[in-house]
C-alpha cells in the first residue's frame, strides 16, 4: 500500500509532500539523512498527515507531483485540515483511492 504524506518543519516553517509505502521509515530517513538534500537542510520534520492511496506506486507518484505542481501552501494546509479534500484532489488526478 502506498501513501501520500505531509511533513512540517517548525524551524523553517516549510511543508514537504512525498509518497512511500512506509511512512514512519521515510520520516526517520528525512530526519536522519546526512546527504545534502532538501529535507536535510530544513529539518527536523514532523509528520502532519498521511493518506492511503492504493497498491499502485505510479498513482501515488502522480498525486504527489500534482500537489507539488500547485506550489500552494493553502492546498497543503487544506489537505491537513479539511476532511474529504484529499479525495477531491485524487478525483482531479483520476487516481482511485481506497476507502475505509
Amino acid at each position: 500500500m502506498y501513501f501520500i504524506y505531509i511533513l512540517y518543519s517548525e524551524n523553517s516553517d516549510k511543508y514537504y509532500v512525498g509518497h512511500s509505502n512506509d511512512v514512519q521509515r521515510r520520516l526517520e530517513e528525512h530526519n536522519t539523512n546526512t546527504r545534502m538534500t532538501y529535507t536535510h537542510k530544513f529539518g527536523p520534520w514532523k509528520l502532519m498527515k498521511y493518506y492511503q492511496v492504493n497498491e499502485n506506486r505510479g498513482d501515488a507518484l502522480r498525486l504527489e507531483k500534482h500537489i507539488k505542481k500547485q506550489k500552494s501552501r493553502k492546498i497543503i494546509e487544506r489537505l491537513i485540515n479539511e476532511p474529504g479534500f484529499f479525495e477531491e484532489i485524487a478525483q482531479l488526478v483520476r487516481v482511485p483511492t481506497r476507502r475505509d
